[in-house]
């Protein structure tokens, strides 16, 4: 049992004067975090400027604090004149526009500063209109109806139906397990979604076989090769499409569609036929989503601990041959799913060093080879003469990462080992040094992902 911050999805099906007044909040949201960046951006630059003329640091103009406290003091001392209308509106959004805002410097500021780590964050962006309508509460009016599981409260706006029963929430929050603290609206995909921020107390079942240790290896192929032997196909969602996809795409291009040169607007035809595009997508994602959770708590809920490998998924989409391929199966979010789902469950997740050689080493007598093609898709060793199927042997070899006995699919956890959060290689299992590609490049050691 384990209290943690969950979130809940729902769809809306909103009134035409509901969809009016969603739209009007996340227009609202957007005005307040554009105001306040244009009036953090002006401050900088007047600065930069002044410091170009040598002006003393002491005498430059004084900086503008960007914290969520300081802009939404700022904005109600400004909101009658810049924003006469603010009132139509809650006044949550504002705020939480603002509160976005401040997040998106802070990231900014600590990226410059090398204070954040990770890749460099850029200053951020004035949003259009184009961008994704969004909006949060986190204070007023909000949560499940109290008369019915089929109906949203949101401040201003009121009870907005849902295309489904919210029946499950509905239980945690009747039965005191769940707190709902904050509601988030976005408009995706076509349809309005509401999300809840839950603080809910999780019992999620033991695994069948918590003594049991799993490797699994992911590819294009494919979808998991297990270390038990298991195929796990890969359904090919988006290869599927691709004919009605291509069939629709050849429909817009014939189409008149917009124009900012000439600011001529989009005819209606094209209009539906991205409406046709983008539903199409859709289900895309959502059929990939839906398997990819049910494999992740299929796993979480049979082993009691899971080997996979710190693939470098945006490295291998670079591959244009492979590119579509590869975004296809969903590699990230399997691992993002499983990390989750193991920490609920207490299941304990490896996660392999992106060099380790899972496809190149024997998992019968720890031999590495020297060169291993993606064409090979057979392993045989050089040294004991072990042959077995590549994608299965690599998954065999990660099971073997964790420390195990003898016995069982994929080997048993002893009791008394250490689960360590890095992964412990046996010693035939040594790390090979990384080769120079073509270009210069450091490439992986292991090559079968792909």
């Amino acid at each position: 049992m384990s209290t943690i911050l969950q979130a809940y999805q729902f769809a809306l099906d909103p009134t035409p004067a509901q969809d009016a007044e969603l739209r009007s909040h996340c227009g609202g949201q957007r005005f307040a975090f554009n105001w306040g960046l244009a009036r953090v951006a002006a401050n900088l630059g007047q600065r930069a400027a002044e410091k170009s003329y040598d002006i003393p640091e002491d005498q430059l103009t004084p900086s503008v604090s960007w914290s969520a406290y300081s802009l939404r003091k700022d904005w109600n001392r400004a909101k009658d004149e810049v924003a006469p209308w603010w009132g139509e509106n809650s006044k949550e959004v504002y705020s939480s526009g603002l509160a976005n805002l401040a997040t998106a410097l802070k990231n900014w500021d600590g990226s410059r500063t090398s204070k954040r780590r990770g890749p460099k964050i850029r200053f951020p962006r004035f949003k259009g209109k184009r961008a994704v309508l969004s909006c949060r509460f986190t204070t007023g009016a909000f949560g499940l109806s109290d008369t019915d599981r089929r109906h949203v409260k949101l401040p201003r706006i009121g009870l907005v139906r849902t295309h489904e029963s919210m029946r499950k929430l509905a239980r945690h929050v009747e039965h005191d397990t769940a707190r709902i603290r904050s509601a988030t609206v976005s408009h995706r995909r076509g349809r309005w979604f509401v999300s809840f921020s839950v603080e809910i107390t999780r019992v999620d079942p033991a695994p069948t076989r918590p003594q049991t240790a799993v490797g699994v290896d992911l590819g294009v192929k494919s979808l998991a090769m297990l270390s038990t032997g298991e195929v796990i196909a890969n359904p090919k969602h988006l290869e599927i499409a691709q004919r009605e996809l291509r069939r629709l795409q050849r429909q817009a291009a014939r189409r008149h569609g917009p124009d900012r040169r000439t600011k001529t607007a989009s005819s209606g035809r094209w209009r539906r036929t991205q409406a046709r595009i983008g539903r199409l997508h859709t289900a895309v994602a959502n059929a990939r989503r839906d398997g990819l959770h049910k494999l992740s708590t299929r796993l979480v809920r049979t082993f009691g601990a899971i080997v996979m490998e710190d693939l470098h998924v945006s490295g291998m989409t670079k591959n244009r041959r492979l590119a579509r391929h590869v975004a296809g199966v969903g590699m990230a979010e399997l691992r993002r799913q499983i990390e989750y789902k193991a920490a609920w469950s207490g299941v304990h997740l490896h996660i392999a060093d992106r060099w380790y050689p899972s496809s190149k080493t024997c998992s019968a007598c720890g031999a590495v080879k020297a060169k291993l093609r993606l064409s090979e898709r057979t392993f045989a060793c050089d040294q004991c003469g072990f042959a077995l199927d590549r994608d299965l042997n690599a998954a065999r070899n990660l099971a073997g990462l964790v420390s195990v006995i003898t016995g069982g699919d994929g080997g048993e956890l002893r009791r008394d080992s250490p689960m360590e959060t890095h992964v412990r290689r046996p010693l035939a299992a040594q790390r090979v040094p990384p080769r120079e590609g073509p270009s210069g490049q450091r490439r992986r050691g292991d090559t079968s992902a792909a």
